[in-house]
């Protein structure tokens, strides 16, 4: 109700979306777009790899923290 109340006065504020993400709401934050998520994925899949590359050759999995 007040969102809707907020757009009738004008007094809505919000960015529209520009660029893919106006186009596709898979695109936009937290979507399954395959091309964002490798994106927002990437530091976890290289921490992911460097672990089971450690694992598989046997050596000793240390913690990080």
């Amino acid at each position: 109700m007040a969102l809707d109340k907020a757009i009738e006065h004008g007094k809505e504020r919000r960015k529209t979306y520009r660029g893919s993400k106006a186009i596709d709401p898979m695109c936009r934050n937290h979507g399954g777009c395959p091309w964002f998520e490798e994106n927002r994925k990437h530091k976890f899949r290289d921490k992911e790899r460097d672990y089971r590359g450690r694992y598989d050759c046997g050596e000793e999995v240390q913690s990080e923290h």
